[in-house]
């Protein structure tokens, strides 16, 4: 009984023992470092991103503000997140590992690399690879939120798009050169009423000529009264500002082979043709016109017999059986059945990247065999290619990208600063 006492009070004594050593080499692992509504900043989350910025600055021989300024902007940047990613969590955003695994891909692309040299390149930088995956998961998760939040707060008028449009086009105005074409349908200098109709009725026939083709230098050598009549008619490069005021009124932003006239003048009737221009970016783009049969897989028609259903009818349609359109108006689905699967002319890039692929490798008159798309299995004919000037669309696009940018930065610092003023913020002071 005695040595099972003895026995228990050195247990105990050891216990104790090492319960006290235990308690003097305890060691603080994490705090937190601010509190957002119902969610915290850690320490080591801001340690992590001071020593990233700093890792980067000094690649960079970047000068930094001093230490308690950068950590502020730090703080700010986290809080910022963790309220964007708990917006994120209720808007029900998420970015799945595949979706990660892509971007990290392109980020490697984009730097000359191989996925498995990005990810050496960021360990020898001295960074957990796990935590800069998870670092993109939520700039991503973070830019779609905002994206969808603030997008809804911006409207652009058609009058703004305009006004800035004017605005590009008188910087660039100065820039742009036409060559021109010139052919003068003279009166006499004492005309007459009537002389002046019957110079005005030359000067639309020779303006029907050449709206119908007709080869501009040789009329102009026939039929104008001007003094460069022997050269073609032929102006040289000009500028808005170097030509006449008539002229240039009707000229500004044309494009090339554009005819404008008759022009009333004090010598008579003039008419003027763009034969080039320089100094202008043009943008050309080519569109397709097709015509398709979709058969969509179902619960009842398997993906393999979607695939021979299409396969037959377009042995049908090569053998002349039927036409392509009749057989889009029976078994298509969708809205171009009942256009014989016409889908009009359209820019190959709207569509699906199967169905684009598929039409990049066909000739005009061709069918495609049998393939699967997103929406379902497809044949196509294609029907005819051209090649259009885009470059009011491209201008249109881009005065209208300025002002989202724009508008976009502003709105953006707006609602972080609402979403801020609405939460629930504690940032602890740092231990000195």
């Amino acid at each position: 009984m005695k040595n099972l006492v003895k026995i228990l009070i050195l247990t105990s004594v050891f216990c104790t023992g090492l319960q006290i050593k235990a308690q003097a080499e305890e060691i603080q692992l994490d705090k937190v470092a601010a509190v957002v509504n119902g969610g915290v900043v850690l320490e080591s989350e801001v340690q992590d991103l001071l020593k990233t910025i700093k890792t980067q600055a000094e690649k960079n021989n970047q000068a930094l503000p001093s230490n308690k300024a950068l950590r502020t902007q730090v703080m700010d940047k986290l809080i910022n997140d963790s309220l964007t990613l708990q917006i994120g969590e209720r808007m029900g955003v998420q970015v799945s590992d595949a979706q990660l695994d892509q971007t990290i891909t392109n980020m490697a692309q984009e730097n000359k690399l191989t996925l498995t040299q990005f990810r050496q390149a960021i360990i020898s930088d001295g960074e957990d690879y796990e935590k800069y995956r998870e670092n993109v998961r939520t700039e991503l998760i973070s830019g779609e939120v905002r994206r969808n939040s603030v997008q809804r707060r911006i409207y652009i008028s058609p009058q703004e798009v305009s006004n800035l449009l004017d605005l590009m086009k008188e910087q660039t105005t100065n820039d742009v050169e036409y060559h021109l074409g010139h052919i003068l349908i003279e009166f006499p200098a004492d005309a007459t009423q009537a002389d002046m109709t019957a110079s005005k009725e030359r000067a639309d026939k020779v303006l029907e000529l050449l709206n119908s083709g007709s080869n501009f230098k040789k009329i102009a050598i026939a039929s104008s009264g001007g003094t460069n009549a022997l050269e073609g008619g032929d102006l040289g490069w000009k500028n808005i500002n170097e030509m006449p005021t008539l002229f240039s009124e009707l000229i500004a932003g044309k494009d090339k082979d554009t005819v404008v006239g008759p022009i009333r003048t004090g010598l008579g009737f003039s008419i003027v043709k763009v034969l080039d221009i320089r100094g202008r970016q043009i943008v050309e783009v080519e569109e397709v016109k097709a015509s398709h049969i979709l058969i969509e897989p179902s619960i009842i028609l398997s993906e393999a017999k979607a695939e021979a259903q299409l396969q037959g009818i377009l042995e049908k349609i090569e053998a002349e059986e039927a036409t392509f359109a009749d057989m889009a108006k029976e078994f298509s689905e969708g809205p171009t059945s009942v256009r014989g699967g016409d889908l009009g002319w359209a820019d190959p890039k709207s569509y699906d990247p199967a169905f684009r692929e598929a039409l990049a490798t066909m000739k005009i008159g061709e069918y495609h065999k049998p393939f699967r798309s997103s929406f379902g299995w497809h044949i196509i004919q294609l029907n005819d290619r051209r090649m259009i000037d885009a470059t009011s669309q491209m201008n249109q696009n881009r005065a209208y990208q300025i002002l989202h940018n724009r508008k976009f930065g502003l709105e953006s610092a707006r609602w972080i600063k609402e979403t801020r003023d609405e939460a629930y913020i504690e940032i602890f002071e740092q231990d000195k």
